[in-house]
């Protein structure tokens, strides 16, 4: 399996992201714990300079005017990326492990996104359901992606996690991916919809795709173009 390799991350490549809990166990519990990780997520792919942040700092516009918390009593500066270091495609969080579809855009690599985010949001967790050691499994895998039949399947793939793990029926029920974004259901910002959206006739093209993808998706069939594990 083409896994992660520090010196493949190149600018101008895509990926597919994607980690779970130590020992298989639960990284998101409540809607807050999923909100602190896309808010993390955020403030790095769409830098606004050092930020203060104290400890009721809200978000307006993350998911369609959800709000999420930050951690700290005390007003701080964090250091951010730089701007349009990366272009999110897609994503999905699930309660024992996320995947992000994302493109490198710069010479710093997708390694250096993932460890930002998943460090503090490490720290969060462990802060407030009192626990002590690493969250996550070893480092994050990551895939590269070569081609455009690659870029909409995992796309497809990314956005069935839910139904396929029965968590819901429908995939607009789900809130913490963004297929209801694809969808036209909510008016998110996280991800640029465009490459994957311009290379159907419209979303219901789109939405059709993902639908028809379900049930190979659900039995692994055809996928290992993907090199998913």
């Amino acid at each position: 399996m083409n896994y992660r390799d520090y010196k493949n991350f190149a600018p101008n490549t895509t990926w597919h992201a994607f980690n779970r809990g130590n020992g298989k166990a639960d990284i998101f519990f409540d809607d807050e714990d999923y909100k602190f990780f896309l808010f993390r997520l955020k403030e790095n792919l769409f830098p606004v300079g050092p930020l203060k942040i104290p400890i009721r700092a809200l978000d307006g516009n993350l998911q369609g005017g959800a709000s999420v918390v930050a951690e700290s009593h005390t007003p701080y500066n964090r250091k951010l990326l730089p701007a349009e270091s990366f272009t999110l495609l897609s994503y999905c969080l699930m309660p024992n492990h996320f995947h992000l579809e994302i493109r490198q855009n710069a010479d710093i690599p997708i390694s250096k996104l993932i460890a930002k985010v998943c460090t503090s949001y490490g720290k969060y967790f462990n802060k407030k359901y009192e626990k002590v050691g690493g969250l996550f499994q070893d480092a994050f895998k990551a895939v590269h992606i070569e081609s455009d039949s690659q870029l909409l399947w995992l796309s497809a793939y990314i956005h069935n996690n839910p139904k396929v793990a029965g968590l819901i029926e429908n995939l607009k029920d789900y809130q913490w991916s963004s297929y209801p974004d694809y969808a036209g259901l909510r008016q998110g910002t996280l991800c640029d919809k465009n490459f994957i959206l311009k290379q159907f006739a419209n979303v219901d093209a789109y939405k059709k795709f993902v639908d028809d993808a379900f049930e190979k998706i659900k039995e692994r069939k055809d996928l290992e173009h993907l090199f998913l594990d």
